[in-house]
């Protein structure tokens, strides 16, 4: 009898969880997310799906937690070593589980935040921020805590690919953050997924706090609306419908260009806007967008990220330091963006909020909601949401090109300082004589071999050296 229910007590989780508690930090990180997202609100669309993909992930026996393939695409399947890439989709559902399935198929191969930023964008007005262009330079500035913390990572000991993904944090961009991620490190997913949904989810907590500690009651109390009754504005928009046609078609092309690792995110929520904006001709695309797609989308994506916080990946020193890396990055964008404005007021008539800088994230509208309640605080009279919401959504813009521009340095070449071994640089910008590409270059530079390579000095020019 003893027998039996020792052996219906081995089939319980129970015994895995007793014999490794590290299970119940997991459950508690689980519970908290849930109660952010239930009780407090905090964008309980994505937070509810990642807390309850964390508490699923964490059961043993129960196989929903992602197993994570090494640099190889190498996973462990039944005792043997496969390539997850060559395995058919069958395969993987039916030996390594659902989430695996979904998390390979969505998420792995990139399909699902292109497709997110798709949905953004046919809920995206961008009116505010063009009638306001000049208020959109702000968004630009409040990217600063990526690159801040990008470089700070490699110092800590993170590997050049492994900074990129940590610095998007501080974009404030779940699927940005998730896709760059995927690009670059595909091991941390779990972490930085989390640490970038909760940090957006904790918007209404940390741009009051960053707000209070470098904004005097003069700065908050700058009235947006007087300001522009004293210096009117001398462009004046005739056409407001044909330009919010124009402008994603005008971006797409144009970030194409210079940019051309930015396409996924920019080209995806340059679409979804444009067949918002077209009308009644695509309106049937764009309730798919905005609706049935996005919130699809939504569930997969938030469900299998959040089966990859498994306690054998989260719990470690890796994860914390990218809990802390990120918050930094989080804290230094909304602080960029508010110096910005104090920088502009210095040399301008016409001043600006601070708050409008602090709104420089791409958490739409919250950050912006954010901000115009600490306006009105200060003044009931004082309504900022509208100046605000064109640094907003500005800052989506600039922190998928900025993830483009990480994807542009390391994507390919896997980061030019493992190309020179004898040298003891984090980060080596190239300009070469010969070719234009820095990739190729690169790429050059391996297969001319680098020992000749290093004598002719001549070869390496304009070299910028960050650490």
């Amino acid at each position: 009898m003893e027998d039996i229910f020792a052996k219906l007590y081995d089939m319980t989780a129970f015994s895995n969880i007793i014999a490794d508690p590290s299970f119940l930090v997991m459950y508690a990180i689980a519970f908290i997310l849930l109660y952010l997202g239930i009780k407090k609100h905090y964008e309980p669309l994505l937070l509810v799906p990642i807390a309850f993909g964390v508490l699923i992930a964490n059961f043993p026996g129960g196989d929903m937690g992602v197993i994570q393939a090494d640099e190889n695409g190498m996973v462990m399947v039944g005792g043997v070593m496969k390539n997850i890439w060559e395995m058919p989709l069958h395969e993987i559902a039916h030996d390594l589980g659902l989430m695996n399935f979904i998390y390979y198929m969505l998420i792995k191969t990139g399909f699902l935040p292109p497709v997110i930023f798709m949905g953004v964008g046919a809920l995206t007005d961008f009116g505010p921020m063009l009638r306001n262009l000049r208020l959109s330079i702000f968004g630009a500035a409040a990217q600063l805590g990526i690159f801040t913390v990008l470089l700070c990572a490699v110092l800590m000991g993170f590997t050049p690919k492994e900074a990129g993904a940590l610095g998007i944090i501080g974009g404030a961009d779940g699927p940005t953050a998730i896709f760059t991620t995927i690009k670059l490190a595909p091991h941390l997913l779990g972490p930085i997924a989390i640490a970038a949904y909760s940090y957006m989810a904790l918007v209404p907590v940390i741009i009051p706090m960053v707000v209070k500690l470098f904004c005097t009651k003069k700065e908050l109390m700058i009235n947006m609306k007087e300001q522009e009754k004293l210096y009117p504005s001398k462009t004046e928009i005739k056409n407001l419908r044909v330009l919010k046609i124009i402008f994603p078609i005008a971006v797409t092309t144009i970030v194409a260009l210079f940019v051309p690792t930015a396409v996924p995110l920019i080209g995806m929520l340059m679409f979804g806007n444009l067949i918002k904006e077209i009308g009644s001709d695509t309106s049937r695309l764009f309730d798919a967008a905005a609706n049935s797609i996005m919130n699809a989308a939504t569930i997969f994506l938030g469900l299998s990220v959040g089966a990859t916080m498994t306690s054998e990946a989260f719990l470690n020193w890796t994860t914390i330091g990218i809990v802390i890396g990120g918050f930094l990055a989080f804290a230094l964008s909304i602080t960029g963006g508010i110096f910005f404005v104090k920088l502009f007021n210095l040399f301008s008539k016409k001043k600006i909020n601070p708050l409008i800088g602090a709104t420089g994230l791409s958490a739409v509208p919250m950050a912006s909601r954010v901000c115009n309640e600490i306006a009105t605080k200060y003044d009931p009279k004082n309504h900022v949401l509208n100046y605000c919401m064109s640094s907003n959504i500005s800052g989506v813009i600039g922190s998928a090109v900025a993830a483009g521009g990480g994807g542009f340095f390391f994507w390919d070449c896997g980061g030019c300082a493992d190309f020179i071994p004898g040298i003891n640089l984090k980060f080596i910008l190239f300009k070469c004589k010969l070719r234009k590409c820095m990739v190729e270059y690169c790429h050059a530079m391996w297969s001319l071999h680098l020992n000749a390579l290093m004598e002719d000095k001549s070869l390496l020019t304009d070299v910028t050296v960050y650490f």
